[in-house]
Parts: C-alpha cells; sequence; structure tokens
C-alpha cells in the first residue's frame, strides 16, 4: 500500500478565482497563441545531422526537438463585436455616448469596433450602414450590424445575436440590451 502524506496542519488551499466571462471567451485563443508563439511553425531541421562521439568523448547536446503544429484559427471579427457587445448589458444610454459607461445605438457599435477592436467605423447609424458591405436577410450571421430604416436611412443600429435578436442601446431611460427584431424595416451590413 502507497504511503499517503498527511496535509500539514495550519495548510489551507485559497479558492480559485472566477474569470470574468469575456476572459472566458479569449482563454483558449490566448492559450493557443502561448503554445505556438508568434513565428509560427519551426522549420523542419535547423541543425546538422547528429555525430556520433569518439571513444571516451562526451556527447553531443541533444538535437532540437522540431514539433509541428497546426494553424490557429482566429475568432471572426463580427463574432469578437457580438461578445463585446454582449458584455456591455445594463449600461445606460445616454445620446452621443460611445462608452465605456453609456451608450446610444450607433456609440456601442462604435465602441466596440473602434475602440475595442481597432477597426475604422463611422461614428453614427447611417454611415456605419454605408461603410459596412451588404448582406442579405436570408444570409445574416450572428455579429453582423442591423441597420433599422426610416426614408431610406438608418435611424438605429445594433449587433445581431443571432434567433431574430439583436443588442442595442435602444433609448433614453433604458439600457443596453438584448431584443427580437421588431421591425421589418432593416437592412443588415458586415463589417470587414
Amino acid at each position: 500500500m502507497p504511503a499517503t502524506s498527511p496535509a500539514r496542519p495550519g495548510r489551507h488551499r485559497r479558492p480559485a478565482r472566477r474569470l470574468p466571462l469575456q476572459s472566458l471567451a479569449l482563454t483558449p485563443l490566448l492559450g493557443a497563441a502561448l503554445l505556438l508563439g508568434t513565428g509560427g511553425a519551426p522549420p523542419a531541421s535547423t541543425s546538422a545531422p547528429p555525430q556520433t562521439a569518439a571513444h571516451g568523448a562526451k556527447p553531443a547536446a541533444n538535437p532540437p526537438v522540431v514539433v509541428a503544429t497546426a494553424p490557429v484559427t482566429t475568432v471572426p471579427l463580427r463574432i469578437q463585436a457580438l461578445h463585446l457587445a454582449a458584455a456591455q448589458v445594463g449600461k445606460p444610454y445616454r445620446w452621443g455616448a460611445a462608452g465605456p459607461y453609456a451608450f446610444d445605438c450607433s456609440g456601442l457599435v462604435y465602441y466596440v469596433y473602434r475602440t475595442r477592436l481597432h477597426v475604422a467605423l463611422p461614428r453614427t447609424a447611417n454611415a456605419q450602414r454605408i461603410a459596412t458591405v451588404r448582406v442579405a436577410k436570408s444570409n445574416i450571421l450572428a455579429g453582423d450590424l442591423v441597420f433599422f430604416m426610416r426614408s431610406g436611412r438608418a435611424y438605429h443600429v445594433g449587433v445581431y445575436a443571432g434567433s431574430g435578436k439583436v443588442w442595442h442601446s435602444p433609448r433614453p431611460g433604458q439600457r443596453v440590451q438584448l431584443s427580437k427584431l421588431w421591425t421589418t424595416a432593416w437592412v443588415a451590413g458586415r463589417v470587414r
């Protein structure tokens, strides 16, 4: 029977820290980046074939180990935007605000793309509509932008969450929230 060592008196395990939801979404990407480094796959061989040591001589240092790596898949920009928009849930609407503590509708989209993802996107809903690539309603994907239209102009914008729902900052007195699409007068756009 193997011997087990008793726990030392007076030593307690520290409880694990909980990570915020946003951190968990990026954890696999960060782990993969740390494992793979930034240089991609190493060359197949970086040294000459190993030489045998003469009798009595020290053997040569071990040759480098070559590890084959799979390519890292990156999270699409629209999915990153979706997660960042969802992370703003509960923050208040304020006309003209673009975060991080309050938002109007286009300010939420601007904050997600320009401030957090470093993608150039205009500040107003209609300018954002013009700057995106139009997507047919039948081809909309989670993370695409939804522009609510009136008289040929976008008056409101949100980030599509899938299943007919959108993350947006609706109006004064409301907070960033997930809502069902409430009208059919909308077009979809994708940031490239």
